[in-house]
């Protein structure tokens, strides 16, 4: 007898899914998709047929009333996630969702609400956070091997600038480059520290062109001690996605930080190791870390309060960009 798994359906037919989170969905042993609904019934028999996927439907409504579905991806645009993820919680099933989780921290807190209430799994779809590298650093730094903590600086930056149509240019959905991969540094920090920020102050570069949605921000998230993250984020510069963390007597750095190669390098007393990549598909990792919870009852890797007090910080990012002022988080 096969082992019980969790059957997934897709809500939309967005590129991360096909590219990325399905394929690491099927990776995973403990888990299948099973489903896909687009708000157009023939694009959504096309994208199964072409993962392989066995059903297929024209809406939303008809995923969610599928007894067979036990849980939902959704990687709908981000003024929908709440929508969403609310009444997929209703329907019984567990979620993983897109980051950000929300367009703020009171959205967030109506989906978790929504969630605990119906007594279903949800996950922000950070899927770097599942892979063994950062808990080996996070294990690193407490052992001290790099002394104190001094800052940490992270980078995530694509050209997407030609692409007038895309959704990420639309302010009222949540667009812009802060809420698309600005997150991925703050969301970093916060983890490696195990810590919340004091204050915000971002500066952004707001495109006319481009619905004036931030196509590049640098910001400065405050941490105790003296401690701060410098990051910035773009959809019009170069790509790269790095981090750095120094220490009073060494510093880590993540050549490919959030995509990518998963190695790192820690450099001491003029010595350099390179720690190499141990090859998992990270979206392979978050799915397994999801079917422990929903299969095995284990307590989700990251807890509900993390997915608002990481929206609190990433919706302070904005706002400081558009005010001009340094943002208190209290």
């Amino acid at each position: 007898m096969s082992e019980k798994k969790v059957r997934w359906g897709i809500m939309s037919t967005a590129s991360i899914g096909k590219r990325s989170v399905i394929p690491g969905i099927q990776e995973s042993e403990r888990n299948e998709v099973v489903a896909v609904a687009s708000r157009s019934l023939e694009n959504a028999q096309e994208f199964a047929n072409e993962l392989g996927i066995r059903k297929a439907y024209g809406s939303y409504e008809e995923l969610l009333n599928d007894p067979e579905i036990d849980a939902v991806y959704i990687p709908l645009p981000n003024h929908l996630h709440k929508e969403w993820t609310i009444k997929a919680a209703e329907a019984g099933k567990h979620i993983l969702c897109e980051k950000p989780i929300a367009l703020n921290e009171h959205e967030a807190v109506e989906m978790v609400e929504a969630c605990e209430k119906a007594g279903v799994v949800l996950a922000e779809a950070f899927m770097y956070r599942h892979q063994k590298r950062y808990q080996d650093i996070k294990k690193r730094i407490k052992n001290g091997e790099i002394g104190e903590i001094r800052g940490i600086h992270g980078v995530f930056s694509f050209n997407n600038a030609g692409d007038y149509n895309n959704i990420r240019y639309t302010k009222e959905w949540g667009g812009g480059s802060i809420y698309d991969v600005g997150c991925y540094p703050i969301s970093a920090a916060r983890f490696i520290l195990e810590e919340e920020p004091q204050a915000v102050t971002t500066h952004a570069f707001f495109s006319p062109e481009h619905g004036n949605v931030d196509m590049m921000a640098s910001g400065l998230i405050e941490f105790s001690n003296g401690v701060a993250l410098t990051f910035d984020c773009a959809m019009w510069a170069e790509f790269r996605n790095e981090l750095e963390i120094l220490g009073t007597d060494g510093r880590i750095v993540l050549k490919a930080a959030f995509l990518g190669d998963q190695s790192y390098e820690i450099f001491k007393g003029g010595q350099t190791e390179t720690v190499p990549d141990d090859n998992i598909n990270s979206y392979k990792l978050q799915a397994d870390s999801f079917a422990e919870s929903v299969l095995d009852g284990k307590p989700v890797k990251f807890p509900f309060e993390d997915i608002i007090k990481n929206m609190r910080a990433v919706k302070a990012a904005l706002e400081s960009a558009e005010k001009r002022e340094r943002i208190i988080l209290k």
